[in-house]
């Protein structure tokens, strides 16, 4: 050996000595591990080599396989096995070489997904290792991708996808349900009908019962047309038929009332609000403040909620000769830039939002003139709209292409200027009601592919018309609102979310009778304290007050029947009453003389003294009666004129 190596090793171990002394931890100096790159680079060409000749053995049975007419499935099944065992013998065979070659096994590993077994290469690199990995797991995950196709197919298929399998009735009324809202998170439903109510019902509240917590009328005797609520929930626009839209909040109180225009103006932009009955309204999509209202007077009319004492902007649909025509529904676009209108003639009109003077999308012979438009709806990607009309039709429409419509559907009858058509949360259904004569047969909810606009499904609801119509996006939960009074909700407990599942679940409340029983509670803020009555602080305390006292728990006796016990008479009656009145009605002397009456027990008194206690039997004085005169007599005798005038 060296010595100058020798000493130069022991310098450097001195110094790392001294290193470690200083820094209180040794280990300076390791040499760095070597790896010999053309011995990897060889192991890995050998490797891959290998493992390419059994990607081509394979090819070559499966060839063969083909050839003569079995199925590949069983080829792959039995050539995976011997495939398996070479490269368990590989790996083995890797295991086995020196440390130095460990590193190699990382680089012939598969990092990220496979490739595909098309993209294989015939150069003898690790290009075809990645191709022989893949087609292994591609053929082990054929049963796991036949089975998530199927699942596929069901996703794709919107008929399943309806939530029919379970329903509640709500007891609106009996008219006709002419209005439905739901808030944006599905807590509350409002209903309005023919009958000037409007009902609040809340999901989470109610149990079994369903029960309205509310019931009030807004617009006093004119029936409701429209409900909605805006998008942030707080407050519901109501559309009756009379001239003024009412704003509301969530419990119902009065927020807002729109401005009533001047009837005798002729030009209705100069007015500050409608003039006659009102057909629809609806909120802005994106704006919280702005609502939208179209009415007989010929106008459709925005609207702030700040500003209650005129309207924002006026839109006048016209006929194709300039003249007045009425807007029967109304809409936004879901972007909220677009203003649309179904009006009477059979026309739809649809604005820019900024510009209120000329349409920018006219259809002048969407439905039969002199038929109301009964609904409008905008599809949630914006570009297509369905309008119901009172000819018995249903009707899509691309908006880039107004003039035809896309699809056509007939033989929908409609006997309400309300009745709805939506569509459904993946826009790839749309769904409408049609309406029936009373006793004629039932009405049904009918729903139609968008695509093919064939009736893919359709439920009966009742022997009524199906007015109203609601699909909730976030709820998955259909609600149908009827012509005698009920509104249906539809869900599915796996399909849908909240709404109608909350209160089915819960148990009807029994009614506590006793609570009927206790005594009102008089409020006297005046009284002195002496006087004044304690406050009830809950029925249950009063009534277990009212259980310990005996008068007040005392339970009343049933009445005798048979002869009477006990002191209670029961032969002629139940009570004493009657027993006295029987037994007056019985007594047949004759009272006419009172005298007579009195002397009559005058004999039994003095034999028997009863009134008189017998110790003033001795000195009880003898009655004197006087006895008649004869001049008592003369004077009975004269005249009548002759005697004294009392």
């Amino acid at each position: 050996m060296d010595p100058n190596k020798v000493d130069e090793a022991s310098d450097k171990m001195s110094d790392d000595g001294e290193i470690a002394s200083v820094m209180g931890f040794s280990g300076f100096g390791k040499k760095a591990r070597t790896f010999d790159l053309e011995a990897i680079f060889e192991h890995t060409r050998r490797t891959a080599i290998e493992r390419s000749q059994l990607v081509l053995d394979e090819r070559q049975k499966d060839d063969q396989m083909d050839e003569e007419g079995e199925s590949s499935q069983s080829v792959k099944t039995s050539v995976h096995a011997p495939r398996d065992k070479a490269t368990a013998a590989t790996s083995r065979k890797q295991e086995s070489d020196s440390s130095s070659d460990s590193g190699s096994d990382s680089d012939s590993e598969l990092i990220g997904p496979p490739l595909p077994p098309q993209h294989t290469a015939d150069d003898e690199d690790g290009t075809l290792t990645r191709a022989s990995g893949s087609t292994a797991q591609t053929d082990e995950d054929d049963d796991d991708d036949d089975g998530e196709a199927q699942d596929d197919d069901d996703d794709d298929n919107p008929v399943k996808k309806i939530p029919d399998t379970h329903e509640i009735t709500l007891q609106h009324g009996t008219k006709t349900v002419s209005a439905l809202a739901l808030d944006p998170s599905g807590a509350r439903l409002v209903t309005g009908g023919f009958d000037y109510d409007v009902r609040f019902w809340d999901f989470a509240g109610m149990d079994q019962a369903v029960q309205a917590f509310r019931s009030l009328q807004p617009c006093e005797c004119h029936q409701i047309t429209s409900l909605q609520y805006s998008i942030t929930g707080d407050v519901i626009l109501v559309v009756s038929g009379n001239a003024q839209a009412k704003v509301l909040d969530r419990d119902g109180f009065n927020v807002m009332e729109c401005v009533k225009g001047d009837q005798y103006i002729v030009d209705m932009a100069k007015t500050k609000g409608h003039t006659a009955m009102l057909n629809s309204g609806c909120w802005h999509p994106k704006t919280k403040e702005e609502f939208m209202t179209c009415s007989n007077d010929g106008t459709v009319r925005t609207w702030d909620l700040s500003s209650e004492k005129k309207h924002k902007s006026v839109f006048k649909p016209r006929s194709f000769q300039g003249k007045k025509v009425v807007p029967t529904c109304c809409t936004y676009s879901r972007d909220g830039k677009l203003i649309a209108a179904g009006c009477q003639d059979g026309t739809i009109q649809i604005w820019d939002r900024n510009l209120s003077v000329h349409t920018k999308f006219h259809c002048r012979q969407a439905h039969i003139p002199g038929s109301d438009t009964s609904c409008i709806a905008f599809s949630y990607d914006g570009r297509t709209l369905a309008s119901r009309g009172g000819d018995d039709t249903l009707k899509m429409w691309d908006i880039r292409n107004f003039r035809k419509p896309v699809n056509v559907a007939t033989g929908l009858s409609n006997n309400f200027t309300m009745t709805d058509c939506c569509f459904s949360p993946d826009d790839k259904l749309l769904v409408t009601g049609t309406s029936v004569k009373r006793e004629q047969g039932n009405g049904k909810l009918v729903f139609f592919d968008r695509t093919s606009f064939q009736k893919v499904y359709e439920i009966e609801v009742t022997n009524a018309s199906v007015v109203r119509c609601l699909w909730h996006p976030k709820l998955n939960q259909i609600m149908v609102g009827t012509g005698n009074g009920l509104a249906k909700v539809y869900y599915d407990p796996v399909k849908s979310h909240r709404g109608a599942k909350l209160c089915v679940v819960k148990s009807q409340r029994k009614e506590r009778q006793a609570e009927t029983l206790t005594q009102d509670y008089i409020i006297t803020p005046h009284a002195l304290p002496m006087f004044r009555e304690a406050r009830q602080r809950s029925t249950r305390k009063q009534l277990e007050k009212d259980r310990l006292d005996p008068k007040k728990s005392h339970k009343p006796e049933p009445p005798v029947s048979g002869p009477g016990r006990g002191g209670r008479v029961a032969a002629h009656g139940g009570t004493l009453s009657s027993f006295i009145v029987k037994n007056i009605a019985l007594d047949k002397t004759d009272d006419s003389n009172p005298r007579q009456a009195i002397l009559r027990h005058a004999q039994e008194a003095s034999d028997n003294p009863y009134w008189v206690a017998p110790a003033y039997k001795q000195t009880q004085p003898v009655p004197l009666f006087a006895e008649d005169s004869e001049e008592d007599e003369e004077a009975e005798k004269e005249p009548e004129w002759k005697k004294r005038k009392i």
